[in-house]
């Protein structure tokens, strides 16, 4: 998911001991910790997630450790190192670094902080975050926590999210369904149930927004619906099995924790995920849009047309789309374009005229740049993205400290190309017997 520019492994782990110890005021917080510290908190949090070699990070340290003196006592100010725990920032959609989230009265739904990156900011938008929150407790409204304590029955709107599936409602719902389901099997008069329960709901909510549905959470009565408990061999309580299409259902036996299901959930997602769209950089939107959304967008330069014809440059989009959809967990951008299209961005990626095809992977937030050295094949891209993908091989930066212009061009119509056609040239009117024969 995250990269790692121009760093061997020793040079990462001294960049995360650089950023935050234990004599700071800054919590650090992990996938071990943070449902326990933030999750179940009655305390208001600000959460920095951070990647060890982002600038902007280095650069809001010393006011995120400033603020986190300051409301020592009042407000939790904590931090993630989220490109060691990739999971718990996927679970909150970290896109980029610093991304800061404030959970206030309900957990469940983090703000994002669009404030300023100086102490002042952060301590005026948390005194405000916690006004809100004491207003809320004074005027009844708790928030949206659950303890757990709760029936299903009197939960009411927290589990909105968790699909209740009978014995007659199964089969239709999950069986045939595209999508993946996480089934919980229960029994109200279960204390185990009962505490998953809250967890259960608040991660149903997470994976729905996710996922945008594509993963769901559901749970049984199995002490009714006898039938789909005889049929899964459910014997304690609460079980959780998760059903794929066309595959036998599996058992969960992870954590029974929000971050714990949710992480699960995610990994499902993206094992079943599509792979990414391969663009054709036709003008400056596709290639910023694309860029600037994911960690890295890795861009190649495919022959001329009149060179390959459509057969050929498809077996090189072919290669590019099985590697798409090898590394599609990582999350990258995938563009393509043609020799001589956009000229300038070939030469601010030192690819400039030659050696087609060539291949380059962007990190758009630090502009630098690794160059395919291998071959334009499976063999040789699967390398070169492992290395980057550990944070190995060769950088530069993007020749002018950004991308240059991009130019407006059709996009590729799948044809063979066709030369240009020249103009004819009309000798009817020219008699050749008065040239000076010499000059012939």
């Amino acid at each position: 998911l995250l990269f790692v520019v121009g760093t061997v492994s020793c040079t990462l782990f001294l960049a995360v001991n650089g950023l935050y110890s234990a004599s700071d005021d800054v919590i650090e917080l992990t996938p071990a910790n943070f449902n326990k510290e933030v999750i179940q908190s009655e305390s208001l949090w600000l959460v920095e997630f951070y990647a060890p070699w982002c600038g902007h990070c280095q650069r809001l340290t010393p006011e995120w450790k400033k603020a986190a003196t300051a409301l020592k006592g009042v407000v939790k100010v904590g931090a993630v190192d989220a490109d060691k725990h990739q999971s718990l920032g996927g679970q909150y959609g970290v896109r980029g670094f610093p991304t800061i989230k404030i959970f206030g009265a309900n957990k469940n739904k983090a703000e994002d902080y669009q404030g300023g990156r100086t102490s002042d900011a952060i301590v005026d938008a948390a005194l405000s975050a916690l006004r809100s929150l004491v207003k809320e407790r004074l005027s009844g409204r708790s928030g949206g926590y659950s303890s757990g304590k709760q029936s299903r029955e009197s939960r009411g709107g927290d589990k909105k999210d968790v699909i209740e599936l009978t014995d007659d409602s199964f089969d239709k719902n999950v069986i045939n369904s595209d999508d993946v389901w996480m089934v919980e099997f229960y029994a109200p008069w279960c204390g185990h149930c009962k505490n998953l329960e809250p967890e259960w709901a608040a991660a149903a909510t997470e994976v729905k927004e996710q996922t945008k549905g594509k993963v769901k959470l559901a749970a049984v009565d199995a002490t009714v619906n006898q039938m789909l408990a005889n049929r899964y061999g459910i014997r304690g309580f609460p079980t959780i099995k998760i059903f794929q299409k066309g595959e036998d259902p599996v058992d969960y036996d992870g954590g029974r924790t929000r971050s714990d299901i949710i992480a699960r959930a995610l990994d499902l997602f993206s094992d079943n995920a599509p792979p990414p769209e391969l663009l054709e950089i036709i003008n400056e939107d596709v290639l910023k849009s694309t860029c600037d959304a994911h960690q890295l967008c890795i861009i190649s330069v495919l022959p001329h047309i009149l060179d390959t014809g459509a057969s050929g440059r498809n077996s090189y989009l072919d290669v590019m789309l099985k590697m798409a959809e090898k590394y599609k967990k990582k999350m990258w951008g995938w563009l393509w374009t043609e020799a001589g299209a956009q000229s300038d961005l070939e030469s601010s990626l030192g690819i400039g005229g030659f050696g087609y095809p060539a291949m380059a992977a962007v990190n758009a937030r630090k502009m630098k740049f690794a160059l395919l050295k291998g071959s334009f094949s499976e063999q040789g891209i699967n390398e070169f993205l492992r290395e980057l993908s550990v944070g190995r091989g060769s950088t530069a930066p993007v020749g002018g400290g950004a991308f240059p212009k991009i130019h407006s061009v059709e996009p590729w119509d799948g044809k063979d190309g066709e030369l240009p056609v020249e103009d004819d040239i009309d000798l009817s009117d020219v008699d050749l017997d008065d040239w000076d024969k010499d000059e012939l």
